[in-house]
């Protein structure tokens, strides 16, 4: 696996941020993603400083495809660009991306 270089990386981590702001924003998608990560409301500002956080939310993002082309709508982006983010921030094996 490539190591992600750090603009790449850093978008990424913005990307990420963007999704878990538009998830937060709706109270009921954040309880569900809250119930699905298993991580308390108090603790998801520290976590959201965390790479692996960061791609664990891309990656449910990437999981829900009403939530992933919503999100994609909303910021103007291909919804493929989350699992090259996903990528970026040492989830997947760039060679599994389409």
């Amino acid at each position: 696996m490539k190591r992600p270089s750090r603009p790449a990386r850093q978008t990424a981590e913005i990307l990420a941020v963007q999704a878990l702001s538009f998830i937060a924003e709706e109270p009921q998608s954040l309880n569900r993603f809250l119930d699905t990560s298993g991580i308390s409301a108090a603790r998801l500002r520290t976590a959201a400083t965390e790479p692996e956080f960061l791609a664990g939310v891309l990656e449910y993002m990437l999981s829900d495809e009403t939530l992933l082309r919503a999100f994609a709508d909303h910021a103007g982006i291909d919804p493929a660009e989350l699992a090259r983010a996903v990528s970026a921030l040492g989830g997947a094996w760039e060679r599994d991306l389409p």
